[in-house]
């Protein structure tokens, strides 16, 4: 199994030749992150170092969605991974160990949904009708998921309607915290709960609270909302997860390179909470959409059209 980067980089920064092979990676990264443009000379050692590393752990190392030191090591993983975002938005691999590797939490969720259905009809009243309803009475009586799910609807409707601007930040990390740290038999069914009304699609796009966590007053250019994204380890990492795991293919029965729609699904989720947050446009489908445009984009309008259509027109997706 792949170890894990936080993990690799102790054995590498306790051999001298691996030390500092990292410490040149580390200055190649420093270059790129502040955009200062590198010469040929340092390009062939930035390339030249990565290779050095040949089948060093550090090479091969990838991180959890779950773990506690998330932020160091997907540094440490495009540290030594540098040259892959080279003058294109297609990151190619992820950093994030397969999800079939990562440890399957048991949870209660067929208990706590058989308390529900037992529960007196008149007081949820719609429910049959509703399952995003349905889906919020059951994560109300988990204790993780009531309290988690509060603290991001608390901190991302904070000067909502009024002149103040929302944290977007908080939100942000609200939001991520709700779908890292509760199981995904409740994080999916709240999210992609299947509606016949659109009183029912109402509540599903406003899961996430979009007037904080998605919209802004006006629609950014999708190529600013890339940028603000690269520049964030965390969103640049589930970006190329996205695009690992959400490759359309016609061929394929789910429309998945993968054949795995349930990871694509995780990967999607795993975007909410990141500048490239997406969300439902609107009550009555199941589109998806980043909350950009590709208007005003000049030689690169190509480029931004790629973009949107990750989300909305993905057949895996």
């Amino acid at each position: 199994p792949s170890s894990d980067c936080v993990v690799a980089e102790q054995l590498c920064l306790s051999d001298s030749t691996c030390n500092a092979t990292y410490r040149t990676l580390e200055n190649c990264a420093l270059a790129k992150t502040h955009l200062f443009p590198l010469d040929h000379d340092s390009r062939v050692r930035c390339l030249n170092a990565e290779l050095d590393l040949g089948n060093s752990s550090l090479l091969h190392c990838k991180c959890h969605r779950r773990m506690k030191r998330q932020e160091h090591c997907l540094r440490i993983f495009w540290t030594v991974h540098s040259s892959m975002t080279d003058g294109y938005f297609n990151l190619e691999t992820s950093p994030y160990e397969n999800p079939a590797n990562e440890e399957h939490w048991k949870t209660d969720y067929n208990k706590l949904a058989a308390l529900v259905s037992g529960e007196n009809c008149s007081q949820l009243a719609g429910d049959a009708t509703n399952p995003c309803l349905r889906a919020t009475h059951v994560c109300n009586l988990s204790k993780k998921c009531f309290r988690l799910r509060t603290d991001y609807a608390s901190i991302c409707t904070k000067g909502a309607g009024s002149e103040d601007v929302c944290d977007r930040r908080k939100c942000h990390r609200g939001l991520r915290n709700f779908f890292e740290k509760v199981p995904d038999d409740f994080t999916k069914r709240i999210l992609f709960c299947p509606c016949q009304d659109e009183f029912c699609g109402e509540r599903r796009r406003k899961t996430i609270v979009p007037d904080c966590s998605f919209q802004y007053n006006t629609k950014p250019n999708c190529l600013w909302l890339l940028d603000s994204c690269l520049e964030d380890h965390i969103c640049k990492s589930r970006l190329a997860d996205f695009q690992q795991n959400c490759q359309p293919v016609d061929m394929s029965p789910d429309g998945c390179s993968l054949q795995n729609h349930a990871v694509c699904l995780q990967a999607y989720m795993g975007m909410i909470g990141t500048p490239m947050t997406p969300n439902y446009v609107s009550n009555s489908s199941v589109e998806v959409s980043l909350w950009c445009t590709c208007e005003n984009s000049g030689n690169q309008k190509e480029k931004c059209d790629q973009i949107l259509g990750m989300f909305e027109s993905n057949k895996c997706l």
